[in-house]
Order: structure tokens, then sequence, then C-alpha cells
């Protein structure tokens, strides 16, 4: 069977990342090692758990020869190792190997439109991601060219020393986030890296290292998620109960023959209710905000 070689896999762990204590990914989901969820089949993280770097290789092989490798297998029969090498890494990052309109344009040897497609795939959460852009590049050029990234370094963390627009949008989520980052001047400088530590310390699952690698940059995407729907929340809750004759957050849920003063008592219900449910999903982050006013 046909299966990644040791410099592919080697970029698909600097492309991932790789942590060694369990954390929440962007969309709340458990996550350890090279970017495994309870999804790959092969492990169930769960907080605290903590793993050797050993163990997170031995996880990785595993999940790879039992979804990812036979999946690339079946889609690109007789793929050059390198060709095999990124479209691996593309289905490990998004699993659509199987439905790419790439993977039938490189069966018919049509590079550019091959491309195309593969750069396509740079989107989370509907808009262009700077960093899937990056990646999407990387594995078209390895997929197409056969060019390998040699001696890579971790592509998925920022740190002391690093420059340029990876860097300026960190700094920006760091203000997001309600963290003093100093300028946003696209420099990871002493001011970010205290930042970054300040933010780290926060969060009991992560490490104080002063480096954002994939664990403090989903914690940092959840906490200013949290902070927006907070936001959000709390203004909808304040103009829904603003005065009589404001329309009601659901007409649905209430009778529009009630005086106003029930009116406006349904729809602040409503609001509270609906902020109570935001506070719930996003209790870990709430607690996290709370520790860094404190602080």
């Amino acid at each position: 069977m046909a299966e990644i070689t040791p410099a592919g896999l080697e970029q698909l762990v600097a492309e991932e990342g790789e942590v060694l204590r369990a954390y929440r990914d962007v969309a709340g989901v458990w996550t350890i090692g090279v970017g495994l969820t309870a999804a790959s089949g092969v492990v169930a993280p769960k907080a605290g758990m903590v793993i050797t770097r050993v163990e997170s290789r031995r996880l990785l092989a595993a999940a790879l020869a039992s979804r990812y490798e036979p999946a690339v297998a079946a889609a690109m029969p007789g793929a050059p190792a390198h060709a095999f090498d990124g479209a691996v890494s593309f289905h490990f990052n998004t699993g659509a190997i199987a439905r790419a309109s790439w993977v039938k344009a490189w069966r018919e040897g049509d590079a550019i439109a091959a491309r195309a497609g593969i750069v396509a795939w740079n989107k989370a959460g509907g808009r262009v991601v700077e960093g899937l852009s990056r990646r999407r590049a990387r594995e078209a050029d390895l997929i197409l060219l056969g060019r390998r990234i040699l001696q890579p370094a971790g592509f998925a963390a920022l740190r002391l020393g690093d420059a340029g627009e990876a860097v300026r949008a960190l700094q920006a989520e760091l203000v997001k986030a309600g963290i003093e980052a100093g300028p946003i001047d696209g420099r990871f400088g002493a001011e970010t890296e205290k930042a970054v530590r300040a933010f780290q310390a926060a969060h009991p699952n992560l490490t104080v290292d002063g480096i954002v690698g994939p664990a403090t940059r989903a914690q940092i995407a959840r906490v200013v998620a949290a902070r927006k729907a907070l936001a959000a929340t709390a203004a909808g809750g304040a103009l829904a109960t603003g005065g009589a004759g404001v329309v009601p957050v659901d007409g649905s849920a209430i009778d529009p023959a009630l005086p106003p003063g029930a009116i406006v008592l349904a729809v602040a219900l409503l609001a509270l209710g609906a902020l109570a449910i935001v506070g719930w999903r996003h209790r870990d982050e709430i607690r996290s905000l709370i520790r860094l006013w404190r602080s």
C-alpha cells in the first residue's frame, strides 16, 4: 500500500504543528498530537491528557495508515511519491480528497486547473485564511512540481523574531481577545511575546512559552468568538428591551395582544435566555477572560 515518505511526513507535521497536551481547536473539539481528534479513530483526547512525542508519532502513523493514505491511494492511483505526500497533507487537513475537483484535473494532466483547484481550498468560516493560502500553495508545489520544503520548520507556529502579515494578524487577534499586544506592526518582538505569555498563563491547558502554535492560536480564536457572541447577544437584548414599540426578537413567541409592559418583559427574558446559552457555550473562554481582567 502507498504511504507517505519520511520527508512528506515531516512537512505534514510542520504544517499541522505538534502539541503534546490536549487542547480544544477553534470548533471546541479536543485535539492532541499532530491535529488528532476522536474522529481520527486512534485517540480520544480529553482535558489534561499529555502524550510523548514518540506516542504522538505512533498515533499519527496509525491514523494515516487507517484513514488518509488509503483514501489518497484510491483517488490518485499511481501517484509519484511527491504527489502522494502533498495529497495526504491536503486530505489530512480537509478530508476532501474524494470530492475535490482538482484531483480529476490532476488525473487528466491539467496542471493549471489542478493548481487553481488546490489553492481554492483556503477558506474557513466562509473567509480566506492567510495561513491556509500559504499551505495550499506549498501543497500545490509539492503535488505538481515535486518541490519540497527543505528542513521544514513549524509553519503553524509564530515566535520571537518572526515578522510579516501572519504576525500582524496575530497582534490584531490578541487585541480582539482583550490583550494589550503593543503596536500592530507585524514584528514579533518583546511586547508581543509578553502578550502571548499573558494570554497563555490565563488558560490552564496552554503551555506558557511565548510561542503561538496550534493550541494557542485556537484558544485565541475561541476567546475572540466568545467576546463577539457575548457583545452581540448583550446588544441584541439591549435593543430588544429598549421600548414597548421595539419588534420582539422572536415575534412568533410573543402574543401581540399582550400589553406593552408584558411584551418588554417577554423580550427581556428571551434576551437573558440567549445570553445564558452563549455564556454556557463559551464558559471556558469566559473564565479565562475573568482571569485576564483580574491579572
